[in-house]
C-alpha cells in the first residue's frame, strides 16, 4: 500500500446525521486534535454511540497557535514536515492551493473543514477535562470529567486515548553543574521570534523544533548558538523543485528500502560537517528525519554558531564540552517530550522512558477496551495512521473484525516492538517510531485477516 492522497480527492459531504445504533458499544474519545477528530469521524460514520471530550474550546490540538487548552507547542513559523498529500486524511485532500508544506494556520483550517464536511462537530464536548479513567470489575471503563456543567462520571465500553505526546515537556536530567543567571524555557513554551529578539540565545537540541527556533533566533537575536549533543542528518524539504517525500513506496517493501531513500536524501542535501558539526554516529534512516530549508543559509551567513553539548554553567556563561564558551541570557531547551496519561493510574499503565509496547501501536493486550490513537512517531505524518487505527477500531467494535488468539497478539507485539527499536538508535524519541508506508500496509493486511476470521465466526454452527 502506497499512501499519497490525490489533489482534490474528497468524499461527498455528509448531508444528514448518521443514526446511532444503541446496540453497539459506547465509546469515550479523549482529545480533539488530529487523532481525536479522526476517531470521532470514524465512530460517527459507523453509528457507534460516543462522547469526545476536548480540554480547550477548539479542535486541532498541537496545530492551534496559542491553543486555549494550554497543551499546544505550536509556534508562529511552524509548518508541516510531511508534504500535504502525504499528511491528508485518505478521503479529504488538502486544498490544491496550499504550498507543498502547509503552515500551521492552514493545517488548522483544514481540520476545521474536515469536521464540518463530515458533520460531526456536535459530537465534541469542549472545555472539558478528563480527570480519571479506570477499569471496572466488569470490564467497562468509568470516566470522570470536569466541564461547564460540573463533574460527571460516565461508564463506557471502550476508551480511545488521543491526548497527544508533544505536550509534557522533558527537561534535561540531571541538571547541568553550575548556575545559569539568564532565562530558560522549553521549546514547548516558544511562540514567536519576539521572545528571542536582542538576546544571546543558546538553543539545545537538533530536532526539527530546535532547528526552526535557531533559524528564527539567527534573524533577530544578538547571537545564536546551537548546542548539539548528538549530530543529525539534516534533510532538505525540497529536492529538484518538489517536496522530497513525494515518492510513495509500496508498504510491503523492507525497511532497508526506506532507509536507502533517506540516505539518498541526506547525500543530496549535503553534509553539515563543513560548518563544524560532527559527522552523525548513525546512518540516515536510523533516526527520526530532521529537515530544514533555511539552516544551511544561516550557517553560511555565520548567524548560527554550532557547539557541542553543554558541560556547565557559570552565571551568564555557558561552557561546552570542547572547552569553548559563550555568553547567554536565554536558553531554549528543545529536548523533547514525555509520553504521559494524567488521567490513567500509573499502576495501570505508564510509559517509562517513553517506552510503551503496544500491538500495532494501538492495543495493550492486558487492557481490553483501551485503545491508543496516534501514539506513534512515523517516518511521515501521524494523521493517516491515526485514521487507519480508527477504522480498525470501528471494525472491532462493530464485530466486522475478530483478532487472532492472545498468544499470537503478544508474539507479534514483541517482535514488532523489538524490530522497530533495532531500526533506530536507542533514544526516548525512537520508542514509538514506525515506517509510515509499511505500517499502513501491515495494518490493512491485519484488518483483512480479521475480517475473514469474523466471517468464519459468524458462519460457524456453534454461534
Amino acid at each position: 500500500m502506497a499512501y499519497l492522497v490525490k489533489p482534490g480527492h474528497r468524499a461527498p459531504p455528509v448531508s444528514a446525521p448518521v443514526p446511532v445504533d444503541p446496540s453497539l458499544p459506547r465509546v469515550c474519545v479523549i482529545g480533539a486534535g488530529s487523532s481525536g477528530i479522526a476517531a470521532a469521524k470514524a465512530l460517527y460514520s459507523a453509528g457507534i454511540p460516543f462522547d469526545c471530550f476536548e480540554k480547550g474550546s477548539m479542535i486541532g490540538g498541537n496545530w492551534v497557535y496559542n491553543n486555549p487548552n494550554g497543551q499546544s507547542a505550536c509556534y508562529e513559523t511552524l509548518e508541516i514536515n510531511t508534504s500535504c498529500p502525504r499528511m491528508a486524511y485518505s478521503d479529504f485532500a488538502m486544498p490544491a492551493d496550499y504550498p507543498p508544506y502547509a503552515r500551521h494556520e492552514q493545517v488548522h483550517a483544514y481540520f476545521e473543514s474536515y469536521v464540518d464536511h463530515f458533520g460531526f462537530r456536535h459530537t465534541i464536548t469542549f472545555n472539558t477535562t478528563v480527570d480519571d479513567v479506570r477499569r471496572e470489575s466488569d470490564g467497562t471503563w468509568s470516566v470522570r470529567t470536569n466541564g461547564p456543567t460540573g463533574k460527571r462520571v460516565e461508564i463506557y465500553d471502550a476508551v480511545l486515548v488521543a491526548n497527544g505526546h508533544h505536550w509534557d515537556a522533558r527537561w534535561p536530567e540531571p541538571a547541568y553543574p553550575g548556575a545559569f543567571t539568564g532565562t530558560q524555557i522549553h521549546a514547548h513554551d516558544y511562540r514567536s521570534r519576539e521572545q528571542l529578539a536582542d538576546r544571546d540565545v543558546v538553543v539545545v537540541g537538533m530536532g526539527n523544533s530546535a532547528l526552526d527556533i535557531a533559524v528564527e533566533a539567527s534573524k533577530v537575536a544578538r547571537s545564536t548558538t546551537l548546542s548539539v549533543r548528538r549530530s543529525q542528518w539534516v534533510l532538505r524539504k525540497m529536492l529538484f523543485g518538489r517536496a522530497a517525500d513525494q515518492v510513495a513506496l509500496p508498504g510491503w517493501m523492507p525497511w532497508w528500502v526506506t532507509s536507502a531513500r533517506l540516505r539518498l536524501g541526506a547525500v543530496a542535501s549535503g553534509s553539515l560537517t563543513r560548518y563544524g558539526f560532527p559527522r552523525p554516529t548513525h546512518k540516515p534512516g536510523q533516526s527520526h528525519p530532521v529537515q530544514s530549508e533555511q539552516l544551511r543559509a544561516r550557517l553560511d551567513a555565520g548567524a548560527i554558531v554550532p557547539r557541542p553539548a553543554i558541560d556547565r554553567f557559570n552565571g551568564d556563561t555557558v561552557v561546552f564540552t570542547d572547552g569553548t564558551s559563550t555568553r547567554a541570557d536565554l536558553i531554549v531547551w528543545a529536548t523533547g517530550y514525555r509520553v504521559s496519561f494524567p488521567f490513567l493510574d500509573p499502576d495501570l499503565i505508564r510509559a517509562r522512558d517513553n517506552d510503551l509496547p503496544l500491538w500495532k501501536r494501538t492495543v495493550h493486550p492486558d487492557l481490553p477496551g483501551l485503545y491508543f490513537i496516534g501514539l506513534l512517531q512515523p517516518v511521515g505524518a501521524v494523521m493517516p495512521l491515526a485514521e487507519a487505527q480508527c477504522a480498525w477500531i470501528t471494525d472491532i467494535l462493530t464485530g466486522r473484525y475478530v483478532p487472532p488468539v492472545d498468544a499470537q497478539i503478544r508474539r507479534q507485539m514483541a517482535r514488532e516492538h523489538n524490530r522497530n527499536k533495532r531500526q533506530f538508535y536507542t533514544s526516548p524519541r525512537h520508542t514509538m517510531e514506525v515506517d509510515f508506508d509499511h505500517y499502513l500496509w501491515d495494518l490493512s493486511r491485519e484488518c483483512k485477516q480479521g475480517a475473514r476470521r469474523a466471517r468464519a465466526t459468524h458462519l460457524s454452527p456453534l454461534r
